[in-house]
């Protein structure tokens, strides 16, 4: 009997012919991981790209008004950040502020700041954070400054965690000197 099981191990380790099902059923896992993890991290830098084009675009529309803008408008803008970033309800948040340099104290003020979500107008004592990206101006010139925030959640749990993805933009007005508020 141990004769018999020790020729047929025999055989077993001196085979070389190779079978792909057993390479397969090692490898093929390692594969599908590896590629649900490129495709989680393709994800989330995508999504970070879509968000600050979305940013962009709500920036763009409101340097080309020319009539005030309203609370509605703010809203509607906000709507269209949930569609251009195809993000749910309540997850998308935007706040759109608007500031003037003062040349003689060399600093940026708020004129004004509107938001829609969880996050807080801005004022002047919270723009002090912004300073240093805020770019070069001349007397007088006013910026409209659009901030967004998205919760990016992946779809495979690859050790990547729910993320806020948080973009800004500074657009200077196009076709008015300045961007005016009112309710309306």
């Amino acid at each position: 009997m141990f004769a018999l099981f020790q020729s047929r191990f025999r055989r077993f380790s001196d085979d070389t012919q190779g079978y792909i099902t057993i390479e397969a059923m090692i490898v093929l896992p390692v594969l599908l991981w590896l590629f649900g993890a490129g495709w989680v991290y393709f994800d989330a830098f995508r999504q970070q790209s879509v968000s600050q084009k979305a940013n962009y675009v709500i920036g763009d529309m409101i340097s080309r008004e020319t009539d005030p803008i309203s609370g509605t408008y703010v809203t509607n803008a906000r709507k269209l950040l949930r569609e251009l970033t195809k993000g749910s309800g309540n997850e998308s948040d935007l706040r759109v502020t608007v500031v003037q340099y003062d040349a003689n104290a060399a600093s940026w003020s708020v004129v004004w700041s509107k938001k829609r979500g969880n996050q807080s107008v801005l004022n002047n004592g919270s723009l002090t954070a912004y300073a240093d990206k805020l770019p070069v101006a001349s007397g007088g010139d006013q910026l409209i400054m659009v901030e967004t925030w998205d919760l990016h959640e992946p779809i495979f749990d690859v050790g990547l965690s729910d993320f806020e993805i948080h973009t800004y933009s500074f657009t200077r007005p196009r076709y008015a000197p300045q961007v005016v508020f009112s309710n309306s």
